[in-house]
This record gives C-alpha cells, structure tokens and sequence, in this order.
C-alpha cells in the first residue's frame, strides 16, 4: 500500500452539538464520506499532489488530519504543511507531513508548521525543500459550537 497521489483540504463547520459541527467541517473539506483512517508523517517519494478529488462513500481512506474544535467566541485553526526532502545531491529521498490545531491565530499556526517542517527535515539529516502550507481559522459563531479540520488525503487506488 504506497499511495501514488494526494490532495490537502480545509473545512469549517458550526453547529449547536459539538459533533455535528464537526460533522459540517468534514462536510466541507469534502471528506464527510469517508471512513478516515489517522496515518502519520511520510510522503512517498513518488506521489504526486493533485486537486481534491471524489472518493467514493464508505471508501476507507488514509490521512493526516489537523481538528480543532471550540465554544462559541473562541478562534480556532487548523492547519497542514508538507514538504519534500531531498539529500546534499539533490535527489528526493521523501516528503514529511506536518499537523497542528490550536486556539491561535492563522499565522501563529503557519509559523508551526513551518517550524515543524524544518525540524522533521534536520532530525532526519535531509534538505527541506517545495513546502506548503495550509491552514484555515475562524472565529466561532454565538450561540455555536465550531469544528475546523485541515487534511492531507491519500487518494484510494481503484
């Protein structure tokens, strides 16, 4: 099982249960119909990213995934960076997924992740290289509970 494509999402979701609100962020990463499965931090050599595609429903499918959820009036984020390693010559070893949710602003989060980032390429002696960042935050509506996800989504092979 070596996953030969990937995509990143966001979504934000509102709701008076916790649950559901958590639910409409799926909801709106598109991913709501998937039976996500949590994997960690490695990219294989060979993946491409691509645009979010349509994955069937009940399909079990593989990803990193970043949640924050929160009361109403909180700001919440959530985010995901990756990026690609490659050795002193140049040659693409692997890429290194990165996570983390908070209640903290959008650029405290990016800042993270970038910092993360870089330590997963230093501790592993390798030159990070093509990172990307994505994270998403808002502030919760009154009288809401708010869910934020971000996702990095292995796409299931037929």
């Amino acid at each position: 099982m070596l996953p030969k494509k990937f995509f990143v999402t966001t979504g934000v979701g509102m709701d008076e249960d916790p649950l559901n609100a958590f639910d409409c962020a799926l909801r709106d990463a598109g991913i709501s119909e998937c039976n996500l499965v949590l994997v960690s931090s490695i990219l294989p050599r060979d993946a491409t990213h691509v645009e979010p595609v349509r994955i069937e429903p009940g399909t079990i499918t593989f990803c990193v995934l970043a949640r924050q959820d929160g009361n109403a009036g909180e700001i919440i984020s959530a985010g995901i960076g990756y990026g690609w390693l490659s050795d002193d010559s140049g040659r693409r070893i692997h890429g290194v997924v990165c996570e983390h949710g908070g209640f903290r602003s959008k650029e405290f989060v990016r800042e993270k992740l970038e910092a993360m980032l870089c330590r997963m390429a230093k501790v592993r002696g390798l030159n990070l290289e093509e990172k990307r960042i994505y994270v998403e935050s808002v502030e919760v509506e009154e009288g809401k509970c708010g869910s934020i996800v971000a996702a990095l989504v292995f796409v299931p092979e037929p």
